[in-house]
């Protein structure tokens, strides 16, 4: 097998493999992990593989258009960044960087609570807004000044993500030492002194906490104190009721995360939110739950004309984000895709990593026959190739 140029990168998977040599192996696996034994994980890739396209051809391809909304947002394509924790340790300064490529491509960026740079920090390295995504946590008056601090900032939308009221258990953050501080391990130390590229550039930057945190909550000045307050906060106790709480504090924009059943879809559609997102945190939570692309054509059918559905869960391709739009989905979020090329080339991957799902899902959409992403329906899949198309149209 002939060896190739490691610098020529061709597809996410490209970008995840450079990813993994750079990364640390305790930040790389917490990002490309799932809960217990990754089922879920692994279906979410594996149930959007299984859906196949109808080429079409003698059709004119000229002229295509990508570009669509998101939430009343203007995009180059029906994608955003996800909410990613600790993407500042994949690179550093990386929620910066991240959020930069996206305003420069024309997509949305989404900062996770759980970043390392600050929405501050953000919002003063960048020109143009971004979204928060908030996690409910216990210190209700914490959550407020989140929210005021995303308003002064000028974040545009307010994702609140609720799939995370407990933490699934993940495997390989257990054996890794992953915790605030990580844990120096003699297996960790040395893993470290294999990415000599990677220290540098964390020990040349003053962000290396979680900044939304460290010196806002009461009582965590420093990491140390951080992991105790963390491990508290998040709310088992999340209802119905702090979801319209928040949407009344914030007044703008607000984004449903990680709903997978019709039930939950229509109470959240009924709040008149502007998205939800079918996700099941990215294999993160749940092990056995299905996966987000088997979840969506029913959530699109109940509550589709009432709110933008967008699908979370296995996007590695400008073909998935296809399948997830052809079968209703208004929008695709990128987590683990960005991510990848964040590890492995910085703010130049992650412009990279858009630039190959834009590629890719243009190519193919002109293939199956459409030149317009608007133009997009079930219609350019072929039946029997995923349980939940029954017929062509």
């Amino acid at each position: 097998m002939p060896a190739y140029p490691r610098s020529i990168v061709t597809c996410i998977e490209d970008l995840r493999i450079l990813a993994e040599r750079r990364v640390p192996r305790m930040f790389y696996d917490y990002a490309d992990s799932g809960a217990w034994t990754e089922s879920t994980y692994k279906a979410n890739q594996q149930d959007l593989a299984k859906i196949k396209f109808r080429q079409r051809v003698a059709v004119d391809m000229s002229d295509r258009m990508l570009n669509t909304r998101m939430a009343g947002f203007d995009t180059a394509m029906p994608v955003a960044l996800a909410p990613v924790g600790l993407t500042g340790m994949q690179y550093a300064n990386g929620e910066i960087l991240a959020a930069r490529a996206a305003a420069r491509f024309g997509v949305p960026f989404t900062l996770s609570t759980m970043s390392i740079c600050s929405i501050e920090d953000v919002a003063s390295h960048t020109e143009k807004p971004f979204w928060f995504q908030l996690y409910m946590l216990r210190d209700r008056n914490f959550v407020e000044n989140l929210i005021e601090r995303a308003r002064a900032a000028r974040c545009s939308a307010l994702m609140l993500t609720l799939d995370l009221q407990i933490l699934g258990q993940r495997h390989k953050d257990i054996k890794n030492g992953m915790s605030a501080p990580p844990k120096m391990t003699i297996r960790n130390i040395l893993n470290l002194a294999t990415k000599p590229k990677w220290c540098l550039d964390i020990l040349r930057t003053k962000r290396r906490t979680f900044g939304n945190i460290v010196g806002h909550a009461k009582g965590v000045s420093d990491l140390s104190s951080l992991g105790s307050w963390t491990a508290e906060q998040f709310d088992p106790k999340l209802d119905w009721k702090d979801v319209e709480w928040v949407k009344k504090l914030w007044g703008g924009k607000l984004i449903l995360k990680g709903i997978l059943e019709r039930e939950d879809a229509l109470r959240a559609a009924d709040l008149g939110v502007e998205a939800i997102v079918v996700s099941n945190h990215g294999g993160r939570q749940l092990d056995g739950a299905v996966s987000s692309i088997s979840a969506l054509p029913a959530i699109v059918d109940a509550v589709g004309s009432k709110t933008e559905v967008w699908l979370d869960g296995g996007i590695r391709s400008g073909q998935d984000v296809l399948r997830a739009v052809a079968l209703g989905a208004k929008g695709t979020l990128l987590g683990r895709a960005f991510i990848y090329g964040l590890g492995a080339q910085g703010e130049k991957g992650v412009s990279k990593a858009l630039q190959i799902i834009a590629n890719e899902l243009d190519i193919s959409m002109a293939f199956c026959g459409r030149r317009c992403i608007s133009d997009v329906d079930n219609s350019i899949l072929v039946t029997g190739t995923y349980p939940c198309i029954t017929s062509a149209s």
